[in-house]
């Protein structure tokens, strides 16, 4: 799943966010790319409107904003890695290390969710979650992320 949303542009370890808006800020900037026709600020409204409903940060270091954006024509993921964490208001109260950005446009309801899902299944795994938070480069972490497990 997650290897038909995410590009290898959308993917950054070793990144320092100072609180939970830099982080979304960060997730809707690697949303746009590679193409950065989308602006980055619409991408953080539609990421701020739904985690204002209530918190992605799913627990385990991981959070998975997202929202639905009609000003993408498909779903697509972007991944941000900061080894010190930031408070997300995850539910279990740690920071979070992982970040997983999932926009796409309203007529896609359906893989969303599933996208929801798989990222959510993938990110599960304890030794996947270390592997990211450990990868020396960003083409690191996306072959984790990618490679059949």
């Amino acid at each position: 799943m997650l290897a038909e949303l995410l590009h290898e542009e959308r993917v950054r370890v070793g990144l320092t966010v100072s609180d939970k808006d830099a982080a979304l800020l960060t997730i809707a900037s690697l949303l746009t790319m590679p193409e950065g026709q989308v602006n980055a600020e619409s991408v953080y409204d539609v990421l701020l409107e739904r985690e204002r409903l209530a918190s992605t940060g799913v627990g385990s270091g991981v959070a998975i904003p997202h929202g639905r954006c009609d000003a993408f024509d498909e779903l697509r993921a972007a991944v941000a890695i900061c080894p010190g964490g930031v408070d997300f208001e995850a539910v279990d109260g740690l920071p979070v290390q992982i970040l997983v950005g999932i926009v796409g446009p309203r007529s896609m309801p359906q893989k969303h969710l599933a996208a929801l899902a798989g990222v959510s299944r993938v990110l599960r795994n304890d030794a996947t979650r270390a592997q990211l938070v450990e990868a020396a480069d960003s083409a690191q972490a996306y072959r984790v992320l990618i490679e059949p497990r």
